[in-house]
């Protein structure tokens, strides 16, 4: 399709504008235009890429969004190797580095550059006439992965430098803090493990094979490294950062040119005190002899440089008698076992209790009720044992069993699945495991019903007039009356409207709602948009739900065990029973070419993400399948094809490139 001129012309200035503008937000840090300002340019952007696929380039803005799915990473060879530091915790071990240098040197002064240390995870960046063309993991210093896609979706780090640079730079990618405890609240209540620290859950996410769920974690960085400076006329790591903001990375503004080594003793002292401030997490400072002659001059050893080294600050932990384990038991039926001690004062704060996870990590950790305890913050937030302090035993220390049962109705327990660390109660009318049942039920992404909120909701458990989650859709005028005090005419009128509207919700948010284990918003989506209706699910055998993509023989166990239980199977009745909707609303299929097929796509394609092109497999009136079934009629096969193409080729599927798919059915 010809695309007009002035569309060409748009498309280039929205791109220049939001890339402008990311600069100011993310490396300035002084936007001049509002988020709603934003996000209209950003949607402008959005709504030109899908009318003209053909405009988009790899440098658009857009391709932070994610959506390209990877079966792997490949191996890289770095340029020149990415050496580890050398680390020193105290003044004497610093003095001693000082003294090395100078002595290697021969002089009697020299210059140092200090900058903080951030816990993130070591990254180089490649561009190629200021596009960035590569992404590579530290690895083993010599070799990395390749993880361009998933770091493409960090806003902080340009997919355009604002000079066409062919260039190499290094730095951190790090997760905040907030991010960081949010992503463990999420993981502890699926019954995963839990990050232990923000390193840990950066690193984690660089991992995942998906782009669009890395693009849902927050991550940021900072950019500190130019790859043979001297190619940019940079004689100092001062000149290099003050280059690296000038072409566009976000650099870390906490940093100091000092002139002797007592001036990098007080930076040390001034950010140990006040890296609480900050957004991220540090651990350190980094100390760097500042002329890049005098760095080429000290060389490096086989494993880290000889004129930089980390100046690491002290975990502060406090040490405190664990009095009891109390229990608790979430939505899913979790038992979280809760650390409680004698308060202690812990970077500003009192800590009285801690979450110990799950059991398995009291078992590795050899933690003992009645144990004095090592007490810090993960991430410099979170409240954490870290371990007993075994030479202050007594003998009288007590072992910490798993329950046999639920501390709360006394059901029997167990786990979903072998690999899962969480002991759950299986009873699904447990009191406790009822009340975050309900509320996750009636919430915004299940099936939204206003009004029930976690109060009310407990006075309707206490007073018996629920006992499960389909007990909603049978309360009357005069059952909600009866709970007395604050109940008049609005408030029951505006429950009952509530609960009738959500007898027509789409079966994604049903399925979501019934708290199947392991199984939440997305999952819940591809298993309605398979199955159509809860009947099928419910019938579903093994090996066709782990046929969907993203469900795994795990997940597919759960589900199966699940609907099994005889009072899930009354649940679903009684649901049924009273009219709530068990189908998926069915849209009409547009008219088009692909009316009538079902279109599976394997790797990455050029013109659009792997959702705009299902967007566009539907528009044309055709199905999109997330995986290759029998069913499927042509697999359209991008960049880097997986293992879906040996599947469509022993099934006989019509196989098409990009090209062929687009020649074929493409709009003319």
């Amino acid at each position: 399709m010809d695309i007009p001129k002035n569309i060409k012309e748009r498309y280039e200035k929205l791109k220049a504008e939001i890339e402008e503008h990311n600069y100011r937000y993310y490396v300035l840090a002084d936007p001049i235009i509002s988020d709603q300002e934003y996000d209209k340019l950003f949607k402008e952007l959005v709504e030109l890429e899908k009318k003209y696929p053909e405009l988009k380039t790899p440098d658009s803005p857009t391709q932070r969004i994610g959506g390209i799915v990877v079966e792997g990473f490949n191996k890289v060879n770095h340029s020149i190797p990415m050496l580890s530091l050398d680390n020193t915790y105290n003044e004497e071990e610093i003095l001693d580095f000082h003294k090395r240098v100078l002595k290697n040197l021969n002089l009697t002064h020299v210059e140092y550059f200090c900058e903080l240390k951030i816990d993130g995870v070591s990254v180089a960046l490649r561009y190629t006439d200021g596009v960035l063309t590569q992404a590579i993991t530290r690895g083993d210093g010599t070799t990395g992965e390749d993880i361009t896609q998933n770091v493409k979706t960090i806003p902080s780090i340009p997919l355009r430098l604002r000079k066409n640079l062919s260039i190499e730079v290094r730095g951190e990618i790090y997760m905040p803090k907030k991010e960081f405890v949010r992503i463990n609240s999420e993981r502890e209540e699926k019954g995963l493990p839990v990050f232990a620290n923000p390193r840990n859950a950066t690193a984690g996410t660089l991992k995942l094979l998906d782009s669009k769920e890395v693009a849902k974690r927050k991550l940021s960085s900072f950019m500190y490294y130019v790859i043979f400076p001297q190619n940019y006329n940079l004689e100092t790591q001062e000149e290099a950062i003050n280059f690296l903001k000038e072409v566009g990375f976000r650099i870390n503004p906490n940093y100091k040119k000092v002139e002797d080594i007592g001036q990098v003793i007080e930076f040390w002292k001034e950010w140990n005190r006040r890296r609480k401030e900050l957004e991220y997490e540090v651990d350190g400072i980094v100390v760097k002899v500042n002329s890049f002659e005098l760095q080429r001059v000290l060389g490096e050893t086989a494993r880290s440089p000889r004129w930089a080294i980390a100046f690491k600050f002290e975990a502060e932990q406090k040490e405190t008698k664990l009095k009891a384990i109390k229990l608790q038991v979430g939505s899913t039926g979790i038992i979280t076992p809760v650390a409680e001690f004698d308060p202690i004062q812990l970077e500003g704060t009192t800590v009285k209790r801690a979450s110990l996870h799950n059991f398995d990590y009291i078992k590795e950790r050899d933690i003992r009720e009645g144990d004095y305890v090592l007490i810090e913050k993960a991430g410099g937030i979170i409240p954490q044992v870290i371990g007993p302090v075994k030479e202050k035993r007594t003998g009288e220390e007590k072992i910490i069993q798993p329950p046999e049962k639920c501390p709360v109705c006394g059901g029997k327990v167990g786990k979903i699945k072998s690999s899962e660390v969480a002991i759950r109660c299986l009873n699904p009318s447990c009191p406790e495991k009822l009340l975050r049942t309900l509320e996750n039920f009636v919430s915004r992404d299940a099936m939204n019903i206003q009004g029930l909120g976690p109060k009310l909701l407990k006075r309707m458990v206490d007073a018996g007039l629920v006992k499960d989650v389909a007990d909603l859709y049978y309360l009357n005028d005069q059952k909600i009356r009866s709970l007395g005090e604050g109940i008049g005419d609005k408030t029951v009128e505006n429950i009952l409207t509530q609960i009738e509207q959500s007898k027509n919700r789409e079966l994604y948010r049903l399925i979501n709602a019934l708290g199947i284990p392991n199984v939440g918003l997305k999952t819940a989506k591809d298993l309605a948009n398979h199955f159509k209706n809860l009947d099928s699910l419910i019938d579903a055998k093994f090996d066709e739900l782990v046929e969907i993509e993203g469900i795994g023989e795990d997940i597919a166990n759960a589900i199966i065990k699940f609907f099994s239980q005889e009072e899930v199977k009354k649940i679903v009745k009684k649901l049924k029973d009273a009219g709530v909707n068990m189908g998926k609303k069915e849209e009409e299929k547009s008219e088009g070419p692909l009316k009538g097929l079902v279109i599976c796509q394997t790797g990455a394609l050029s013109k659009m993400t792997r959702q705009e092109f299902a967007e566009y497999v539907e528009s044309k009136g055709g199905t999109f399948s997330e995986n290759v079934t029998k069913k499927t009629n042509i697999l359209v096969v991008g960049e880097n094809p997986g293992s879906k193409l040996d599947k469509a080729q022993s099934y006989g599927i019509t196989i098409m490139s990009e090209e062929e798919f687009f020649d074929k059915y493409g709009e003319s």
